[in-house]
Formats: C-alpha cells, structure tokens, sequence
C-alpha cells in the first residue's frame, strides 16, 4: 500500500474538492483531517493485533504446579479431566491437547519415559532440551499427526502434553498445537490443603 505524506494528501483533497459545488470552506481544515487520519490509522492496527492474537483461556493447576493456555472456543472434557491434569477439546474437529502430571515413583529418567510413550505411537521424532524437557512429533496410528512435550519437575514427577489432531489438518493446526505447547509452564505447587479456601471462624469440626 502506498503511503502519501499528510501534506500531500490534504493537497490532493483540496485539488479533487475544486470541480465540487459546494463552497472551499465547508471542507476540514488540516487539523480535522490529520485527527481523522491518526483515528483511522489506530483502528486498523487495533484490528491487526485483535486478528494476530486471539484470545486465550488459561488453566492453572495449583495443586500439581504447572499451567497452560488454550484458544477461546476450546472447551473442557469434564469427564476425562481430573485433579491430575486436564483435556480441551476443539469442538467438532477432532483436535484435543491432554496434560497430566504423574508421580514417576520408580524414579525413572526422563529418557525412559520417554520410550514408554514412543512405544504406543509411530514415526516418533524428537530431541531432549537439556535434562528435564522433550519435545516430539509422532503419529497415533489412526490419521493424527502428535505434538509431544514432557517436562520433568525438580522433585522428580513429570508432566506430559500431547496435542493430537487430524493429519489432514495439518496446516491449520500445526502451528496452534506448537503455540499451546509452548504456553506450558511450571509453577509452585501448593499442598492440597492450601488450596482450599480457609474455614469461617465459626465454622465446626
């Protein structure tokens, strides 16, 4: 698009106002259409940005101590969220991303858990990121594509997102399922009991 200088548009808007009837002084002054110009301006770019980011929900679980965000429209499978992790769904499209914490009371490394999950899918490919984080793409199988990320916590317990959607779809939710993975962050957990709100002062036991 091909930017004028406000000098030389308002120049051409008083050219193209000469072969009007109405009279010279009925036209906005410089003023007027430097305002209106700058208002339409902040109105696209506020537009551009409303587009570029859409909103977002975000879940925390403050309990396992870890959080995330998802697109606005996804919606919460109650029935196979638990206190552990959560499930969001995309409704109608067959894309769902999954993160659960779990204990890894055997002490296991992040590597074999890793081999654990390649085990159920096919065409795993990935790379660890230090230590305590890996990041993957597999195959279930079944016609969806699996964007894997697994974070292992300082006390040892590992959390697991798996971002699953058609393969046909690729395209549309390569870039979203990266997006989503990426927002997943650890955070301090609380005791369960920290995370209830506090009894009433006259409350019995």
């Amino acid at each position: 698009m091909i930017r004028l200088p406000l000098a030389a548009l308002t120049t051409v808007l008083l050219l193209a106002a000469c072969g009007r009837t109405e009279p010279v002084a009925d036209l906005p002054d410089q003023e007027q259409l430097a305002a209106a110009a700058n208002e339409a301006a902040a109105k696209a770019i506020g537009n551009q940005q409303s587009e570029a980011t859409p909103p977002v929900r975000t879940y925390n679980s403050s309990i396992h101590g870890f959080s995330a965000t998802f697109p606005e429209g996804w919606v919460m499978d109650k029935g196979a969220s638990t206190e552990d992790g959560v499930v969001y769904e995309d409704p109608g499209a067959g894309a769902d991303v999954r993160i659960f914490w779990q204990a890894n009371a055997q002490d296991q490394t992040l590597q074999q858990i890793v081999e654990a999950l390649n085990d159920g899918a096919e065409g795993v490919d990935g790379d660890f990121i230090g230590a305590s984080e890996y990041r993957g793409t597999a195959n279930d199988g079944e016609g969806n594509n699996v964007a894997i990320r697994v974070l292992k916590k300082s006390d040892g317990s590992i959390v697991t997102a798996t971002f699953v959607y058609p393969e046909m779809l690729s395209e549309q939710y390569r870039t979203i399922a990266k997006q989503v993975l990426d927002s997943l962050r650890l955070v301090d957990a609380q005791p369960a009991e920290a995370a209830l709100p506090p009894a009433a002062a006259n409350a019995t036991q």
